[in-house]
């Protein structure tokens, strides 16, 4: 009995770590396809192009398990929804992966990576716009989101206003390689960030309305084939705009493949589907709130492979970002267990015809209740409670 009441304690906590571990590995993985797509763009990768090609290897690796997964519970294609699936298919696949690999080749991967920081202010604004997020100035754990958010922008700000010295984390790294470094990251530096900043604004933009879109298709593996596929179409006609020599189309077996690939299964394919269920169980600020994380991870990789100077104001800014992202989370911990305990405000309702359920609770801690009075009414309530 004590053995079973361990493991039924074990495989709770793990329940609760699943979207904590998911978006901590996601960060991984979005660090990962920065230092690879900057390695394909010196080998003269277009940014249109690597879209398209990206999120035709995401079509052909999430669509089969779409199909096949959610066939029994795929709501119906509506004209709305496929015109709020074709918005999202432009938002993160075209307009906000463009804007940031043009920002990212006139600065630099770290320093692209820390401009991203402002994502969850942006979201959590946004948010706050819809009604989406809740803040009550009488609850210690609202005035901790508010002010976790702020101390996260005060980070990213210090990392960009502040430089300071050269940190020589790699024995000879410095006198190598830092005057081109630092040549290459001052070249259009003013144009890159503020295509850095408005690419934020789309991602902000996109998690949005995920959040809304998911309460009418709450099916993550169709939504996500849907957006990569439709992608597709808009990157290509964005690529024949902007790029006029067709050669940049031809791609060998080298680093501009790989980030074909790579970016196409991770940074698509399943960073769509576990931001869509994140999204869903938490809330789209909870998902932005871990994209610090990645800014530190890149800085690491892209001082040791692509040999970028790593400075004191990185660092400084870095530690600060962390304690506002600790505080975000914390905040949004409390958030999960007053809704939990009863608490009304946080509490998504998403319609559902004909007793369909989405095949994606992947957490396993959605609960449905359905009241007294509702029972016999032809269309129940999923009341939906973050854990």
């Amino acid at each position: 009995m004590e053995d079973q009441n361990a493991g039924h304690g074990l495989s709770k906590v793990l329940r609760k770590l699943k979207p904590y571990l998911a978006m901590v590995s996601l960060q991984f993985g979005y660090a990962g396809m920065y230092i690879i797509t900057m390695v394909s763009f010196k080998h003269g990768m277009s940014h249109w192009v690597l879209s398209v090609y990206r999120h035709v290897v995401a079509t052909l690796i999430m669509a089969p398990f779409a199909f096949v997964l959610e066939r029994k519970v795929r709501p119906k294609m509506t004209l709305p929804i496929f015109l709020r699936l074709a918005a999202l298919g432009f938002l993160e696949p075209v307009l906000d992966q463009n804007l940031y690999n043009m920002g990212m080749k006139m600065t630099s991967t770290t320093f692209a990576s820390a401009t991203v920081n402002v994502l969850p202010a942006i979201t959590f604004i946004m948010a706050l716009a819809f009604r989406l997020e809740t803040v009550n100035l009488k609850k210690i754990h609202s005035i901790a989101k508010v002010i976790g958010t702020a101390v996260t922008v005060s980070g990213a700000m210090v990392m960009t206003l502040y430089k300071g010295p050269a940190l020589q984390i790699i024995k000879g790294q410095a006198a190598n390689h830092g005057s081109a470094s630092t040549e290459s990251s001052d070249q259009h530096w003013v144009l890159g960030t503020l295509m850095l900043i408005a690419s934020c604004g789309g991602w902000a933009s996109f998690f949005i309305l995920q959040s809304f879109t998911l309460k009418m298709y709450p099916a993550e593996l169709s939504m996500t084939s849907w957006i990569c596929f439709l992608g597709i179409f808009e990157g290509a006609i964005a690529s024949l705009i902007f790029e006029r020599d067709m050669s940049v189309w031809s791609i060998g077996w080298d680093s501009r493949l790989l980030a074909c690939v790579y970016s196409g299964v991770v940074c698509s394919g399943m960073a769509y589907y576990i931001q869509g269920v994140v999204t869903r169980e938490r809330g789209p600020v909870f998902v932005t709130s871990f994209s610090p994380l990645c800014m530190i991870i890149t800085a690491a990789l892209g001082s040791i492979i692509l040999a970028e100077q790593v400075r004191l104001g990185s660092i400084i800014g870095a530690i600060i970002i962390v304690c506002g992202l600790y505080t975000v989370v914390w905040g949004k911990s409390k958030d999960s267990l007053n809704t939990t305990g009863g608490g009304k405000s946080e509490v998504q309702e998403l319609p559902i015809k004909d007793g369909t359920r989405s095949g994606s609770d992947n957490f396993d801690n959605i609960e449905v209740n359905v009241p007294v009075e509702m029972k016999g009414v032809g269309n129940n309530v999923l009341s939906s409670t973050r854990s």
